[in-house]
């Protein structure tokens, strides 16, 4: 098998091989030492990533020893002191802000405001709890700017393009122009429709994601995906924009429903699978306290899942292999949202529905052993998730939705399983159909 050095850039491949990584010959990348503030919740210090060889092969495999390296500090700005974690892209870097308290920031919000002019775009449950205070912070002690908002009907079945034409034409109407800044305050699906209407707009300007749910700002709001759904599937339509900056106030998840805040917590599960075994262990020591919002825990889980992505996305933007990894048990996932009909279920409780799926489908191979199943369905099931389809689902319609799946290249659909100890996994198009089609079974036939 052909190798090469593991670079910072990954390499693409043919839609029939993905890349192979491996830790055991162990080489120092190219990365320099960058550190990271843990304090007493145990983010490693003084870390650098350690990379091995990437091969050509037919599956990708991701270990379990790379460590973050997003530079996660803390910046004073007014009276808060928020954690910052940066998304390292070159030129179009830019700062994931934590902290309780940072929509009373307003030097912190408008220095990353484009121009004189903004657009909120946010929706008719969060436009009562948040559009004002949000107005205020970007106006307060600037009176050249002007905000405008639009306020969106809320829901997942809303994120089409019907709805998205209402953002365009409020921008067309008010005379925005390329020097205009659009802000997405809400959950994930404010943030991808105003992400790629903000792609779209004169054919681009910038814009600030304001993530109100724990969903969206453990994981939609960072990466620059944006989009909306079609009839057909789950966030077909869209385009790889980033944003100014992203502003995560803890506060907001005090109004989140307990439903929603659940939802969210699937892909902070998702992480400790997939990649990071010793927050995988945390959160099984800390779901009752995430669960009950202790404000500690969440901070820390928020933080911990930003550091993972970033740390993906530098490496892989355009999801050329390693960010698929992020997808773990989403092609199940949207394939229930869209056989059930948008917003019956919530995304993450899709999600961990297809988690358990995808493990199931590992296991029949042997990739993983039985107490990774257990583990993984016991921490999804403390956090109030589903943990199998709905009776609904039949094995046509995951067949339907699957084979128009994103990951799907020449015709193959590739999936990511988890495969070796916990925090492995591969992004892979050779697995056994049979076995597929046996935990499709098993889940449609009970």
């Amino acid at each position: 098998m052909e190798t090469a050095v593991f670079n910072a850039t990954l390499p693409s491949t043919s839609p029939f091989c993905s890349l192979s990584y491996s830790s055991s010959s162990v080489k120092r990348a190219i990365f320099p030492l960058r550190r990271s503030y843990g304090g007493k919740n145990g983010i490693l210090q003084n870390s650098s990533i350690r990379g091995g060889s990437v091969g050509v092969s037919r599956m990708m495999t991701v270990s379990a020893s790379v460590i973050p390296v997003v530079d996660s500090r803390t910046w004073k700005f007014g009276a808060r002191v928020p954690t910052i974690v940066d998304v390292d892209l070159g030129d179009r870097s830019y700062p994931i802000y934590i902290g309780s308290g940072l929509l009373n920031e307003s030097d912190l919000l408008q220095r990353h405001v484009d121009g004189n002019r903004v657009l909120v775009v946010t929706n008719t449950t969060v436009a009562p709890l948040y559009l004002e205070k949000v107005t205020e912070a970007l106006t307060s002690g600037n009176s050249k700017i002007d905000v405008e908002s639009v306020i969106l009907p809320d829901g997942e079945k809303y994120k089409n393009m019907e709805t998205l034409m209402k953002v365009f034409d409020k921008a067309i109407e008010s005379r925005f122009d390329r020097r205009c800044t659009f802000v997405a305050l809400g959950g994930g699906v404010i943030g991808d429709m105003c992400g790629f209407a903000a792609s779209a707009f004169l054919r681009g300007v910038k814009f600030i994601q304001i993530p109100t749910t724990l969903m969206s700002q453990v994981d939609s709001s960072v990466g620059g995906k944006t989009g909306i759904n079609h009839p057909l599937g789950k966030n077909l339509l869209g385009a790889f924009y980033q944003p100014q900056c992203v502003l995560v106030d803890t506060d907001t998840l005090n109004t989140l429903p307990d439903r929603e805040l659940s939802s969210g917590i699937s892909e902070v599960v998702k992480y400790g699978l997939i990649r990071d075994p010793e927050f995988f262990e945390w959160q099984e020591k800390n779901m009752q306290a995430m669960l009950s919002r202790d404000p500690s825990a969440l901070a820390y889980a928020i933080k911990r899942s930003c550091e993972n992505k970033a740390e993906v996305v530098s490496l892989d933007e355009k999801e050329s292999g390693l960010r698929a990894t992020l997808n773990l048990g989403h092609t199940f996932g949207h394939a229930i949202e869209n056989g059930i009909g948008y917003g019956q279920w919530l995304h993450g409780e899709a999600v961990s529905a297809g988690m358990i799926m995808a493990n199931d489908m590992a296991y029949r191979h042997g990739w993983i052993d039985d107490t990774i199943v257990k583990r993984s369905f016991d921490i999804l099931k403390q956090a109030n998730l589903p943990t199998s389809p709905p009776d609904v689902m039949t094995i046509e319609m995951f067949k339907a939705t699957m084979a128009v799946d994103k990951k799907v290249a020449d015709g193959l659909l590739r999936l990511i399983l988890l495969k070796g100890s916990l925090g492995n996994c591969v992004f892979t198009g050779d697995y056994d159909r049979k076995i597929l089609d046996e935990t499709l079974n098993f889940f449609c036939e009970r």
